[in-house]
């Protein structure tokens, strides 16, 4: 979907040409007017209100540690979904996890998830900035993965896997195989085998 949008964006000030058989003979579309209003129009998944799940009061590298600390007791992995409520596909994906009983048994039995918040706006200040920075720096850049991006922790908290959700999509929501296929590659178990 996001790239349907980029290319929409790249020809919306083309116009475009129509002939018809109207006495006016020569008919010019706007085709930035046309994304306008689509953009605009109040499509029904667009209207589908989803949960906030990330909380912007917490410090993220002490959500990270804390969920760390817990996995470690649990002989869990973390899941850190690093995004913001800022990101419609990343609410998306938790309402989806959410509603998915077998994606959610596979986290549940496997993994400590965390909604990790990244929020690097200036216009929340300073401290906040530099949590921002500090978190990319502790989770090996993945936000170059754009946003949600799934980074799997052990249970030292080390990076094992950076997971660019643009490969779980389909559509406008998520494809279960795929999802399910991304959880199971990456349990303790799993990766303890290796």
């Amino acid at each position: 979907m996001k790239k349907v949008i980029a290319v929409m964006l790249t020809v919306a000030f083309v116009p475009v040409h129509m002939y018809s058989n109207s006495p006016a003979g020569l008919h010019t579309i706007n085709i930035g007017e046309v994304v306008n209003a689509w953009m605009k129009a109040p499509a029904a998944e667009h209207q589908v209100e989803v949960k906030k799940v990330y909380d912007e009061s917490l410090n993220p590298l002490q959500q990270i540690d804390q969920a760390v600390a817990k996995a470690k007791t649990e002989g869990k992995f973390v899941i850190c979904q690093v995004g913001g409520n800022w990101c419609p596909w990343c609410l998306r994906f938790a309402d989806f996890i959410e509603k998915d009983a077998a994606i959610r048994k596979v986290i549940n039995d496997n993994f400590v998830y965390a909604h990790v918040n990244y929020s690097p706006r200036q216009s929340q200040g300073e401290e906040r900035a530099q949590q921002a920075v500090a978190l990319m720096k502790r989770l090996n850049n993945c936000g170059r993965f754009g946003f949600p991006v799934f980074v799997v922790l052990d249970e030292e908290g080390r990076v094992l896997h950076i997971q660019d959700s643009s490969f779980l999509e389909e559509g406008q929501g998520y494809n279960q195989e795929r999802v399910l296929r991304f959880f199971k590659n990456w349990t303790p178990e799993v990766v303890r085998k290796q």
